[in-house]
């Protein structure tokens, strides 16, 4: 088993006593610097839920701040009552907004902000189950098993941790890959072999225990 050590003590296994004790019920998403708009990859694929602010330069009030996309993809603000926003980035969805004024008002000028994001679901981890927060997360480079536990605020008391597994969708035509994963064993005993690296479109299932 390998194990992280730091002055005499596994650092690991006190992160696990700080998620089991954290039940926080509001997922806070990781904000820029200057605590606006969240910091997104400029290709950064727009997708239900996910929240933008549009700015339209010097035309506030065809401004608009935290509009949500709905669940048909598509979302509303002023003058442009009906727009495809889903699988667009926001650069693109940028000049969709400027084609769309361009009817009422010379060359306009438009940014869009995105303020909290959840992404299209095949670029979505998922965790499932005996999580004290169950929850998806928008997929990034070098996401491991440890940040979704992070992320969900770690196990419930009743979670059976090392009977987990993650569900894995293969490509077309292809089945599903089931990969066991001992979380009892990451996070309270530290064998970070544990700390599988993620997909996009996971899901991390953590069953109940039987007592």
């Amino acid at each position: 088993m390998t194990r992280i050590w730091r002055n005499g003590l596994s650092a690991l296994p006190l992160l696990a006593l700080a998620l089991m004790g954290c039940e926080s019920s509001r997922r806070m998403p990781p904000m820029a610097a200057d605590g606006g708009a969240q910091q997104v990859a400029s290709d950064y694929l727009l997708g239900p839920g996910d929240t933008v602010t549009i700015f339209v330069y010097r035309s506030p009030e065809l401004s608009a701040t935290d509009l949500p996309v709905r669940p048909d993809g598509r979302m509303s603000l002023p003058l442009v009552p009906d727009i495809q926003t889903a699988g667009r980035t926001s650069t693109q969805l940028a000049r969709d907004i400027e084609e769309q004024l361009k009817r009422y008002i010379r060359d306009p000028n438009v940014t869009v902000m995105v303020r909290s994001f959840v992404g299209p679901s095949s670029q979505q981890v998922r965790v499932i189950g005996e999580a004290a927060q169950p929850m998806g997360l928008p997929y990034r480079e070098g996401l491991t098993v440890l940040d979704v536990m992070i992320g969900a605020r770690g196990l419930t008391r009743y979670a059976a941790g090392n009977r987990a597994e993650i569900i894995r969708r293969g490509g077309p035509g292809e089945g599903r890959e089931v990969i066991p994963v001992r979380l009892n064993d990451l996070l309270r005993g530290g064998d970070v072999s544990q700390d599988v690296a993620m997909r996009p479109g996971d899901t991390l299932v953590i069953p109940q225990g039987w007592f």
